[in-house]
C-alpha cells in the first residue's frame, strides 16, 4: 500500500477540490489549520516475479516533509528525494550545436524561471504536486504513481508557457551515490561531476588535442540512469539530451535537466538490493541476446587480405594458441584513414577483386582482397573457426567505382536515406574522411529491409557467424526522417535501431543462437536490441583519460546499466598516442583474460602496434593467458545463464557483492567475476606492485594459493604474468593449472 502525505505547515494553503467528473468545485477552501492528507491506493505486495534476490515488498510512501522535501520511502529506507528548498526550474535559451562526430552545444540568451511549490491535490490517477512561477505565466504538475511493488513513476509536466528545458532537483544525501549514467570512463560514482548525456563519437585522447577529441564524459553509450548504493535506481524516460550537475555546484542538490519537450518522466526502482535494481531496470530496457558458448573463447582480430589472414591462422596453430573466432574487419576493402592509419571500406559486400588500376589505368595486383570469401570461410569452419566480419551504417557516396553494389546509389534512388530540411538527401562528412555519406532512414520499412537483405547474404552466402555493428553515433542533427521525429531523439536512438537489424536477421536465420554481434553505441533501451558491447576505441597507451585505465570503469558502468556482456580491444585502437608497446600489450592481455569476451584488435596502426607474435616472450605470455581465459570459460557460461534471467553483470562492481562495505562504493579499478574472483588489473606503466582493497573474508592468490585476510587495503606484488587476482573464501587451483589444458579443449 502506498500513502501520500502532505504534512502540516502553519501558512495559508489553497486546495482545489476536484470531483470525479474532473470539474472543479466552485469553492476554494482556505486552510489555516494543519493539513494532513492520506490517500491510499492499491499496489502489489508480492515479490517481483523475476527478482534476483528480493524480499517481500514493504509499504511505499511518498511524503512532503515539513521542509517541503518530496520523499519516497520504503519502510525505513529513503528511495528518492527532491529538496523543497530547490524547486524545479524552467529555462529559455538558444542552443547551438557544433562539431563533426563529437557534437557540443553552446547555450546563449538564457533565462532561468524557478517554479515554487503551491500545494498538492488528489487526482484520478494518484497524487499531484503543483508548482508555479513568480508571475503565474508558467505552471507545472508533478504526478507520482505506483506501477508495481518495485516501481514508482514520476511525471513533471509544464502547463501554460513552454520552455526550452526543464530541470528537477534531487537531494544529495550524504550516504547516497550516483553510480552509472551509462558507459562512463572516469569512474563509477559520478557525484561531483557536471556533464551532458548525448550519444557521441568518443573521440581520440579526450584532451582536446586531436581533430576529433572528446572530454572525460564523451561516450558512445550514455544513459539517463543512475544506481544509488542504498539499493534503488532512477531511470529518466527520455531520448532527449540531458544535462547533469551532480552535487557539484551545490553539495546538497543534484540537477537533472532535460532539453526540449514539455514533460520529464522517470521511474524509481526500489530494489531492495543493488542486484535487484539492475534486474528491475532490465525489465524496462530489455536484455541483450545470449552469446553462444563459443563466444567465451579467444577471438583474434586479423586483416590484410586472404593470404595474410590464413598465414596468421597457421602461425596461431604453430604457437598452439587456442582460437575460436577470427574477426576480419577489412573483408569489404581496405581504406587509409585521414591520419594515415588503417581503415576499412564502409560497405556490406566482400572485396573479392584482386586487381586495381594504377594512375595510368593499368591493372596491377592488389595486396588486400578476399577472392571467393565464401570458400575461405567454409574452409575455416572445417578447421574449427568461427568467422566474424564488420558492418557500418555509413552509406558512402564517394565509393570507388570498382565496388559493387553501390549502396548509396541504390538507396538514394529508392528514397531510403534521411533528408535535410530542404527535402534533399542529407549528405555529411563521416569518420571515413574525406568521403561523404548518407544514412539510412530506419523509420522506413524499405530501408530496414534493404540492409537486412545485405545482412542475410552475409550469413547465407558467405557463411559469416556474426560481425561488429560499428558506429551509429554520427546521425546529423539536421537529419529529417519519414515519421517526423525530433532529430535529437533520432540521433540518440539510432544505435538501438542499427543493432536491432542484426539481431532480427540473426534470430531469423540462426534461431539456435549460434551467432554474435558486438557494438559500441547505445542509449536506454539498446539493451533489448543488443548482444555484446565493446567499450570502443581506447588509445594505445596508459593515459587516465583514454588509455588502459579507462577500460574497467567503462565495463563496470555498462554492467550497472544492465549490459552484462562486455569486451574491449587488446591493446587499444587509436593512433594518436603512438604504437603500443610490449608491456602495454602484456598488461592488456592479462585484463583480457579476465574479461568474458577476450578479443584482440590490431588498431589503427596495425603495422606499428605490438601484437602477440612480435617476440617469443609475448607469444608465451599471450598463450598462457588465453589458457587462463579458457579455464574461466565454465564460470563465464554459468554467469551468462544467470544474466539471462536477471541481467546481473558477469563482471561486477564490488558493491554488488559487498553492499554493506562502504569502502567498495567508490572503487572503479577492481572488479569481481561473479562472487568468485577479485581482479585488480595493473594499468600503470612500469608498475610491479598494486594497491588492492580486500573486502571482509579470506582471499587466496590464484597464482600462489597464499591467503590474505580482508577488510583492508594492501599493496601486493604484481609482476607481469602475475596480476593481482584472488579467489574468495577458498583456494581455487584451476588457474595455476591452466597451462596444462589441452588446446583442443579450449576451442
Amino acid at each position: 500500500m502506498i500513502q501520500i502525505f502532505k504534512k502540516a505547515r502553519y501558512s495559508n494553503f489553497y486546495l482545489t477540490l476536484i470531483d470525479y467528473t474532473g470539474t472543479a468545485t466552485m469553492t476554494i477552501v482556505r486552510l489555516l489549520l494543519p493539513v494532513f492528507l492520506a490517500i491510499t491506493f492499491g499496489c502489489s505486495h508480492g515479490s517481483h516475479n523475476n527478482s534476483a534476490s528480493s524480499t517481500g515488498a514493504q509499504e511505499t510512501r511518498i511524503s512532503i516533509d515539513d521542509n517541503d522535501d518530496i520523499v519516497v520511502r520504503q519502510g525505513d529506507r529513503i528511495l528518492f528525494a527532491m529538496p523543497g528548498d530547490s524547486a524545479p526550474v524552467a529555462r529559455d535559451f538558444v542552443d547551438t550545436p557544433s562539431g563533426i562526430g563529437i557534437i557540443t552545444f553552446t547555450r546563449s540568451a538564457e533565462v532561468i524561471d524557478p517554479l515554487e511549490l503551491q500545494g498538492s491535490i488528489e487526482s484520478t490517477n494518484g497524487v499531484e504536486v503543483q508548482f508555479q512561477n513568480a508571475d503565474g505565466s508558467r505552471a507545472a504538475v508533478l504526478e507520482a504513481t505506483t506501477v508495481s511493488a518495485h516501481e514508482t513513476t514520476f511525471k513533471f509536466s509544464l502547463t501554460g508557457k513552454s520552455a526550452d528545458s526543464m530541470a528537477v532537483p534531487v537531494r544529495c544525501d550524504v550516504d547516497g551515490s550516483f553510480h552509472g549514467f551509462g558507459e562512463q570512463y572516469n569512474a563509477t560514482d559520478q557525484r561531483g561531476e557536471i556533464f551532458g548525456l548525448f550519444v557521441n563519437e568518443q573521440g581520440n585522447g579526450r584532451d582536446g588535442s586531436n581533430f576529433i577529441s572528446g572530454d572525460e564524459h564523451t561516450t558512445y553509450f550514455p544513459m539517463p540512469w543512475y544506481l544509488d548504493v542504498r539499493g534503488f535506481g532512477v531511470l529518466f524516460d527520455t531520448a532527449r539530451r540531458v544535462e547533469l550537475d551532480l552535487c557539484a555546484s551545490n553539495a546538497d542538490v543534484a540537477w537533472i535537466e532535460v532539453i526540449g519537450g514539455d514533460s520529464i518522466e522517470w521511474t524509481v526502482f526500489s530494489g531492495p538490493s543493488t542486484k535487484d535494481v539492475i534486474h528491475q531496470l532490465s525489465e524496462v530496457v530489455g536484455r541483450p541476446a545470449k552469446p553462444p558458448e563459443w563466444a567465451y573463447g579467444l577471438w583474434i582480430g586479423s586483416q590484410g587480405g586472404h593470404e595474410k589472414v590464413l598465414a596468421e591462422v597457421q602461425a596461431l596453430e604453430d604457437a598452439d594458441i587456442p582460437v575460436t573466432a577470427l574477426w576480419v574487419q577489412d573483408w569489404g576493402g581496405h581504406r587509409s584513414n585521414f591520419d594515415g592509419g588503417d581503415g576499412v571500406q564502409y560497405r556490406w559486400a566482400p572485396d573479392e577483386d584482386c586487381d586495381e588500376r594504377d594512375g595510368d589505368g593499368e591493372l596491377i595486383p592488389k595486396d588486400i582482397c578476399y577472392p571467393d570469401i565464401a570458400t575461405m570461410v567454409a574452409d575455416l569452419h572445417t578447421r574449427g573457426y568461427k568467422f566474424l566480419a564488420y558492418a557500418n551504417p555509413f552509406i558512402v557516396r564517394d565509393l570507388d567505382m570498382r565496388f559493387t553494389p553501390n549502396h548509396f546509389e541504390e538507396m538514394n534512388a529508392a528514397g531510403l536515406l534521411t533528408k535535410n530540411s530542404a527535402g534533399e538527401t542529407n549528405v555529411f562528412l563521416g569518420a571515413n574522411i574525406p568521403q561523404f555519406n548518407g544514412q539510412a532512414d530506419l523509420t522506413l520499412p524499405g530501408a530496414r529491409e534493404y540492409i537486412k537483405v545485405a545482412f542475410r547474404k552475409m550469413v547465407t552466402e558467405y557463411g559469416f557467424d556474426g560481425w561488429m555493428a560499428d558506429f551509429s553515433e554520427w546521425t546529423p542533427l539536421d537529419a529529417v526522417v519519414s515519421d517526423g521525429r525530433d532529430a535529437i531523439e533520432v540521433h540518440n536512438t539510432y544505435p538501438t535501431e542499427w543493432q536491432r537489424l542484426t539481431r532480427e536477421v540473426m534470430e531469423e536465420l540462426r534461431s539456435d543462437g549460434d551467432w554474435v554481434m558486438i557494438a559500441r553505441a547505445g542509449w536506454s533501451g539498446t539493451q533489448g536490441a543488443a548482444q555484446i558491447h565493446w567499450i570502443g576505441d581506447q588509445e594505445t597507451d596508459w593515459s587516465d583519460l583514454d588509455g588502459l585505465p579507462t577500460v574497467v570503469p567503462a565495463m563496470l558502468n555498462l554492467g550497472l546499466a544492465a549490459q552484462p556482456y562486455v569486451t574491449h580491444d587488446i591493446a587499444g585502437f587509436g593512433k594518436s598516442a603512438g604504437p603500443s608497446t610490449e608491456e602495454l600489450y602484456m598488461r592488456w592481455t592479462e585484463l583480457g583474460a579476465f574479461t568474458p569476451i577476450m578479443r584482440t584488435h590490431e588498431g589503427a596502426d596495425k603495422e606499428g602496434n605490438w601484437s602477440w607474435e612480435k617476440s617469443p616472450a609475448t607469444t608465451a605470455h599471450f598463450r598462457r593467458f588465453s589458457l587462463v581465459h579458457c579455464a574461466l570459460r565454465p564460470l563465464f557460461i554459468t554467469l551468462s545463464d544467470e544474466a539471462q534471467e536477471t541481467s546481473v553483470p558477469i563482471l561486477r562492481h564490488l558493491m554488488l557483492e559487498f553492499p554493506d562495505d562502504p569502502e567498495t562504493f567508490s572503487i572503479s579499478d577492481q572488479f569481481m567475476i561473479g562472487d568468485t574472483y577479485l581482479v585488480a588489473p595493473v594499468v600503470e606503466e612500469g608498475a610491479t606492485t598494486r594497491s588492492v582493497y580486500f573486502p571482509d573474508g579470506t582471499w587466496f592468490n590464484v597464482w600462489t594459493g597464499e591467503p590474505i585476510e580482508g577488510g583492508r587495503r594492501v599493496t601486493v606484488e604484481a609482476d607481469i604474468g602475475s596480476p593481482p587476482v584472488y579467489s574468495h573464501g577458498q583456494d581455487r587451483p584451476e588457474l595455476r593449472a591452466a597451462e596444462s589444458l589441452a588446446t583442443a579443449s579450449c576451442r
